[in-house]
């Protein structure tokens, strides 16, 4: 189901400029979420939403300038139709697609990896706070699963956001020693503000430099270590 279109991106594809889908609706509920749009299924009733036959249209006006598109939520992997609405990019554009999923559905992610180009996962907390960190409705071997056909890609990576009281920079080295050396792993400041919980709207993030110092522990454990805000 897709919700919402972005034309031009500098930042969703890395070394791209993409045109960013977005699909609504998700299978975890992440206190700290700031997409509550594309979650909450109150507010998703009264979303607009679009048809393939337009956003194909607009990708296709954009072809010459964007090169990649990014399809993000949301988590994708839950539309039955994801697969035909990627094939149908690939045919009529011709442009790179990199997808994000938060990793919690292997067997659908399996379904779609070799029509993409990049896939960006999120690894959202160490194991024993993975229920706590998506609401109670995800876990940590499923997502083990997926990050195992990721890292066999050629272009990927895997994020973590730092979240006070949830997921510290101490929790960093545990997280990737569970997956093993990656190619690139980004690091994602907390942003207070608009969450899907109300108790982590006012949340304050973690210092100037937690980040920084965060990225200097897991250095060895992957080839590019990003800071991202």
């Amino acid at each position: 189901m897709i919700r919402s279109f972005l034309g031009t991106s500098l930042i969703e594809y890395p070394g791209r400029i993409s045109s960013v889908v977005f699909f609504g609706g998700c299978n975890l509920y992440c206190p700290f979420c700031h997409n509550p749009e594309l979650v909450r299924p109150d507010v998703l009733e009264d979303q607009y939403t679009l048809c393939e036959d337009e956003v194909l249209s607009l990708l296709s006006r954009r072809v010459g300038f964007v090169d990649g598109v990014c399809i993000t939520g949301g988590e994708p992997l839950l539309s039955p139709g994801l697969a035909a609405f990627i094939d149908r990019i690939r045919s009529e554009t011709g442009l790179p697609v990199k997808l994000d999923t938060n990793g919690t559905l292997p067997d659908r992610l399996a379904g779609v990896l070799d029509m993409v180009d990049y896939v960006a996962m999120d690894l959202k907390a160490p194991p024993a706070r993975y229920r706590d960190a998506t609401g109670g409705r995800a876990s940590f071997e499923d997502v083990l699963r997926s990050a195992g056909m990721v890292a066999s890609m050629p272009g990927y990576e895997f994020r973590t956001t730092l979240v006070p009281g949830l997921v510290s920079a101490g929790d960093l080295p545990e997280i990737l020693g569970r997956i093993g050396h990656v190619k690139r792993y980004a690091i994602q400041r907390f942003r207070p503000g608009k969450t899907l919980s109300p108790e982590y709207s006012g949340l304050a993030p973690y210092p100037a430099g937690y980040a920084e110092r965060a990225a200097e522990l897991v250095r060895g454990m992957a080839d590019e270590v990003l800071v991202r805000s």
